[in-house]
């Protein structure tokens, strides 16, 4: 249980870091929802990282936890980033995706 609310934890981070690129790029009322949605998915993700860290029997160790929920939420960015935001998808930046989520996927295997 601990770490699919860490996994969605770290979508969260994605979706604060997506609100807060697209609040840069609106003005006026549109900003403001932009800016809502950055608070509600910043204040969401941090909770869900203190949930996968302090609930029940056999919570995930806070080292690998932030490790992975940044994790989620650097790949996620960098998604975003070439999905929404017409960012480049170079050769380097993808390889360096992969070796990070495999970093992912090896604390994983690693934890407890």
């Amino acid at each position: 249980m601990n770490w699919i609310l860490l996994i969605i934890g770290g979508l969260f981070e994605t979706g604060f870091a997506t609100c807060l690129g697209k609040a840069q790029e609106t003005t006026g009322r549109e900003s403001f929802f932009w800016w809502a949605g950055f608070a509600i998915s910043l204040s969401l993700s941090m909770f869900l990282l203190y949930k996968a860290i302090s609930y029940g029997s056999n919570p995930i160790p806070v080292g690998t936890a932030y490790a992975v929920w940044t994790g989620i939420g650097a790949v996620g960015g960098v998604m975003a980033g070439i999905f929404i935001f017409n960012e480049p998808a170079t050769f380097w930046r993808m390889f360096f995706v992969f070796t990070l989520i495999a970093s992912v996927v090896g604390l994983k295997a690693v934890s407890n």
